[in-house]
């Protein structure tokens, strides 16, 4: 059996997908990137006088990737420490890895208790984000479905 959880705190999705499903005793998120739920922008983007994006600040984008994950979590009755395993996509690991490794670090402190992860490095996500994550929770039995 399982359950869809749409989060009213985190941004839309930007296709035709719940931010979670909820399987057994796993809670298996969408893609969450770091837009803002209130406007749909994207926190450190700097677009020119075209449009065109000409900078982006990973660091505020990785804590605003945290916020909209740690939302679905809430909206899913799961914690930030029930997180078990995550795949973090970046699309410069050269330039963005140091950065949000450190800022991962401000969040899980303690490596024994920290969510497995895998980070990838891509060419480009759907929209003009730096990183997106990919996370699996514990699901709480009492959580809202």
């Amino acid at each position: 059996m399982s359950g869809s959880i749409h989060a009213a705190s985190a941004p839309k999705a930007v296709g035709r997908y719940p931010h979670a499903r909820r399987v057994g005793d796993l809670l298996f998120l969408s893609g969450i990137g770091p837009r803002n739920p209130a406007d749909d922008s994207i926190p450190g983007n700097v677009r020119g006088g075209d449009g065109a994006l000409i900078a982006y600040d990973v660091a505020a984008q990785t804590h605003a990737v945290f916020a909209n994950v740690r939302a679905v979590l809430d909206a899913s009755g799961a914690r930030w420490e029930d997180l078990v395993d995550v795949t973090v996509y970046l699309t410069d690991m050269a330039r963005d890895f140091e950065t949000y490794n450190a800022i991962w670090a401000q969040y899980f402190p303690d490596p024994a208790s920290a969510p497995c992860r895998t980070t990838l490095g891509i060419d480009a996500l759907p929209t003009p984000i730096a990183i997106e994550l990919k996370c699996i929770a514990i699901a709480p039995k009492s959580g809202a479905d």
